[in-house]
């Protein structure tokens, strides 16, 4: 029965297709297809002219940037060539210790540096290190060290390039390098003209060019940033990171031609596509670097790819529309027999079909109506056959608990109890209403193997031998092997099998532990021993509740299941559970082999009722 309602109400057979879909379809790829091939050529096209158009201005641009540093570079160089042969004459080829203070080259010195607003400071050492300077700054530790380099390349016969530097703080910072040139007399050392040079000049150029979304900015051959138009960017700071940099670093001595290129940058947690150019300054092992985002680069082929995809989806509604109307007057009808066909495959036979068509259509919607009326008529009979079966089933579970119960008069009415109590605390654990199903029957007939159990035995009047008890506790595995065969039964016989195991290992028929006990017996294992303690029978005065629930209490977690006790107080707290009284017609055997009665201790369980427990009889 659960297969044949999975069956029907499963999705329609995706193999078929709507008549709408199909004239949608037909109608969209007639108006949609030549306009997208027409659009794609045309944005490709203009995509390729738009990014041979970025590239020549990045070029352009980098290229005029590297040719201005190139220039200033030799301006320079021939500058401090002209002032040490200056030197040179003015003192008679020497600068030693006596004449490298002379007011001449002190005069030549200053002349220099107020030549030019790029010049930030000079200064002349003689072959001793010592020497004068002129400039607007002091010299801090970093450029002391470049001023190091720079003389030992002096003492080679080589000019030197520094690196980047920042001098001075705040407002006052500038971004300087140093150059260097030496100082010979006849191919004799005599020491070394040292410029520090104010990129500021750099700076204003980049700042020039920049805008549009274009970034404008110069780096050494370590890829550190030399100068930037933007103030985010720090000198010194490695720009490796970015691929347009990294491919000129790598690059080496073979980065003397532009080359420009698409790459991703890292924008915090966003990553932004970037065209970007770099043309070397091979004279000062530098390269100036243009990047932009794709998205201001590629503006205009953009702006045209939405303007062309908001003609496509003009076109698609339109086309949409068009079809729509077309289709509605043929698949109108066959919806309305769709809809009632999904309503009577979700067992609403109650569905009629109004559809007015002299059409084959009108005439299937008759014949839906006649089905669905002798269905709805089937279907009723089904279900009051499945209900008087069930109805039969439970009655017959009940009378075989109820012909189990009399074969002991003392225990009459106990297998209904703990069914009772069994799914009073199911129910306050929130299980299932299928576990709840389950747990009824299984309770019904969790004695029922006591029908195998021989009748001196099942109503002695006192305590069992070890002999006899053996064989009581074979009424679990009797009752359970009884109902087997049944395959409806299946998933009950957890219950009826192992409802005497215990937490701790020590009940039977197998010796489980903890979660190797089934929920369903645990919980039944509960209701018996509650129901046990709480009736009088042959070999034992009932107890009272409150002894009864101190006594599983403290069997909760060894013996019982904590959950399920917890579920007990609660139910019994609440008064869900009467118990009722009954009279015994005969006294209860003498049992003198049990100690004498000891009071009941919160948080303990007595010998004699441990001993009753594993004596009970349910």
């Amino acid at each position: 029965m659960s297969e044949g309602r999975n069956l029907s109400a499963s999705a329609p057979n995706p193999a078929r297709i709507p008549i709408l879909y199909v004239i949608l379809g037909v109608l969209l790829v007639i108006s949609i297809v030549p306009m997208y091939f027409y659009s794609t050529q045309v944005e490709a096209i203009n995509r390729d002219r738009l990014k041979t158009n970025e590239m020549l201005l990045q070029n352009t641009v980098t290229r005029s940037l590297a040719d201005d540093l190139s220039q200033h570079e030799r301006s320079l160089h021939m500058m401090l060539a002209n002032l040490s042969s200056a030197i040179q004459v003015a003192s008679g080829g020497d600068i030693g210790e006596t004449n490298i203070h002379s007011p001449e080259l002190r005069a030549l010195l200053e002349n220099f540096v107020s030549s030019s607003d790029e010049l930030a400071y000079a200064t002349l050492l003689n072959s001793d290190g010592k020497g004068i300077s002129a400039g607007r700054i002091a010299p801090d530790a970093f450029l002391n060290r470049e001023l190091e380099r720079a003389y030992s390349a002096a003492r080679d016969g080589r000019a030197y390039n520094g690196q980047a530097l920042v001098v001075g703080e705040g407002k006052s910072a500038r971004t300087v390098f140093l150059v260097s040139y030496p100082v010979t007399y006849e191919q004799r050392f005599l020491g070394m003209i040292g410029s520090v040079v104010d990129l500021q000049f750099l700076i204003r150029r980049l700042q020039e060019v920049s805008g549009g979304g274009l970034t404008p900015y110069v780096v050494d051959a370590q890829g550190r940033l030399v100068a930037a138009a933007s103030p985010e960017y720090a000198t010194g700071q490695d720009m490796k990171n970015l691929d347009i940099v990294r491919n000129f670093v790598g690059g080496g001595n073979k980065a003397q031609l532009a080359e420009t290129r698409e790459f991703t940058m890292n924008n915090g947690a966003e990553k932004v596509d970037m065209l970007g150019t770099y043309s070397p300054v091979t004279s000062l092992d530098w390269a100036v670097v243009v990047q932009k985002p794709q998205g201001e680069a590629y503006r205009g082929i953009l702006e045209m790819q939405r303007t062309g995809r908001l003609l496509a989806l003009l076109a698609v509604l339109l086309s949409i529309g068009v079809s729509i109307f077309a289709a509605r007057r043929i698949t109108n009808p066959l919806q309305v027999l769709t809809q009632s066909s999904r309503a009577l495959a979700r067992g609403d036979f109650s569905q009629r079909v109004t559809l007015f068509s002299r059409t084959e259509i009108g005439e299937l919607a008759h014949t839906f109506n006649t089905m669905s009326v002798e269905l709805e008529r089937f279907v009723a009979d089904l279900k009051r056959a499945a209900e008087e079966n069930r109805e039969l089933f439970m009655g017959s579970i009940q009378m075989l608990a109820g012909a189990v119960d009399e074969k002991d008069p003392y225990t009459r009415g106990h297998s209904d109890r703990v069914t009772r109590y069994s799914l009073l605390i199911a129910k306050e654990m929130n299980m299932s209403d299928e576990f709840l199903e389950v747990l009824r029957i299984s309770a019904q007939l969790h004695d029922v193997g006591k029908i195998g159990i021989e009748d001196h035995i099942l109503k002695k009047p006192g305590a069992l031998t070890e002999e006899e008890f053996e064989v009581m506790k074979t009424h679990t595995t009797k009752g359970a092997n009884i109902l087997r065969p049944v395959t409806q039964l299946a998933e009950m016989l957890p219950g009826i099998e192992l409802h005497h195991e215990a937490l701790d290992g020590r009940g039977y028929p197998y010796g489980l532990q903890g979660d190797q006990i089934p929920l369903l017996a645990r919980i039944i294992a509960v209701a018996d021993t509650f129901d046990a303690l709480t009736t009088t029978r042959p070999y034992q005065h009932a107890h009272t509740p409150e002894q009864t629930l101190q006594i599983i209490k403290n069997l909760a977690g060894k013996r019982l299941d904590p959950k399920a006790v917890e579920a007990l107080l609660a139910v019994y707290t609440r008064g869900d559970i009467k118990i009722q009284r009954f009279t015994i017609k005969r006294p209860i055997a003498p049992q003198s082999t049990q100690p004498p009665a000891t009071p009941v201790t919160p948080g303990t369980t007595t010998p004699s009722e441990i001993a009753t427990l594993e004596r009970t009889r349910v």
